[in-house]
């Protein structure tokens, strides 16, 4: 039975463009997806790399100019894999022209451009979606199931941690990620972002907020030259968290972290129990459930069928990887898509975290406790 087309237009095609396009390829042929996503055109400021691009990831055709893309009229998805300080423009204008809005995190650089989105999804009543993909590893959502139930009991801590070493040498060139205009923060909105999305979706709500950032090295050399260009973004950035709910929490992401690649770690304490996770081992989960004196947390493999999402892949035991949390991501957006409803996190959610990334900043300015209100 063929199922309803979906036709795709990706603006940005990177990093995030390599792992989005790969999703969209995988959806239709592993997902219990009621649409196929069709690789339609995917759009750059290049004319030579974006046609690169194109044949290299699979999209049909190749654009440079994105505000044609967003009102062509066989388009239905715009996803927006570029860097921050275009996402709000590209958003609007897709929501205005009716199009699906899948958009990469964190939602904008500053809250004032999320609300804004926002607005304008909600006023043209078009799906949307942020993607944060860490939500949809297996272990991440079993570990959102054992809370959900009331296994670990209630809350007292949330511990996250997000570290990378990959700007620890001072020759890394001057990136536009280092670029406070382009990116709106450094390792705050870059990784923080996720284990702070992470804390909301497993725990609840922030309230408050105590937070401290750190810029290392203060000038590289810009690309291709020795000129050098100020730093203009965090290196590292750590927070305190106080939660709707009564627990409190930490948060900490570094660039600068030397040894550590891609550690997107979280640890939560309950009453009767606790939940390790780390996306660098992102097929186990580790669980302690209080049974008596001698136990202790245990491993858990979550490649059974009966976890989620796993059962579409592979027999158990055979591990999956990073680039399936895009997929799971994106079956879910094409399953909102045809129920009529946005999946989680939407928009709103998008701009719940960019207040919350943003009380950050501003304590860590004021060197105070900032309550976080809508």
């Amino acid at each position: 039975m063929s199922k309803k087309k979906l036709n795709v237009a990706m603006i940005g095609y990177a990093f995030m463009g390599r792992a989005h396009s790969n999703a969209w390829r995988q959806v239709s042929h592993f997902m219990d997806s009621p649409l196929e996503p069709v690789l339609k055109v995917v759009c750059g400021r290049t004319l030579a790399s974006v046609k690169e691009a194109s044949e290299i990831l699979g999209w049909q055709e190749y654009a440079t100019d994105w505000r044609e893309v967003v009102n062509r009229k066989d388009i239905d998805v715009i996803d927006i894999s570029t860097p921050g300080d275009s996402h709000a423009e590209i958003a609007i204008a897709a929501a205005k022209a009716g199009k699906v809005v899948l958009c990469e995190k964190p939602l904008a650089n500053t809250v004032s451009e999320a609300r804004l989105m926002v607005e304008a999804v909600e006023a043209a009543g078009v799906i949307n979606m942020v993607c944060h993909n860490y939500r949809r590893a297996p272990a991440v959502m079993l570990a959102k199931q054992l809370i959900e139930s009331g296994q670990i009991g209630t809350i007292f801590h949330y511990r996250g941690t997000y570290l990378q070493d990959w700007l620890v040498n001072p020759k890394v060139p001057r990136l536009w990620r280092m670029d406070k205009k382009q990116a709106g923060s450094g390792a705050l909105g870059d990784i923080v972002s996720h284990t702070l999305d992470l804390s909301r979706f497993l725990v609840g709500e922030i309230t408050e907020v105590s937070g401290m950032m750190k810029t290392f090295i203060t000038e590289r050399p810009l690309p291709g030259k020795t000129e050098m260009a100020p730093v203009t973004v965090d290196d590292a950035a750590l927070s305190l968290l106080r939660f709707a709910n009564g627990a409190i929490g930490s948060l900490e992401g570094s660039r600068f972290a030397t040894g550590r690649k891609n550690q997107n770690r979280f640890e939560i304490n309950g009453s009767k129990g606790s939940l390790k996770f780390d996306m660098e081992r992102m097929n186990e989960l580790e669980v302690y459930i209080e049974e008596g004196p001698n136990s202790g947390f245990r491993t858990v493999m979550v490649t059974d069928q009966s976890h989620p999402f796993v059962g579409r892949w592979w027999p158990p035991g055979h591990i999956i990887g990073y680039e399936h949390t895009f997929t799971h991501t994106f079956a879910d957006l094409c399953k909102g898509i045809a129920e009529g409803k946005n999946p989680q996190p939407d928009f709103e959610e998008g701009l719940r975290n960019q207040i919350a990334l943003q009380a950050i900043e501003d304590s860590s300015e004021s060197k105070a406790w900032v309550t976080i209100s809508r």
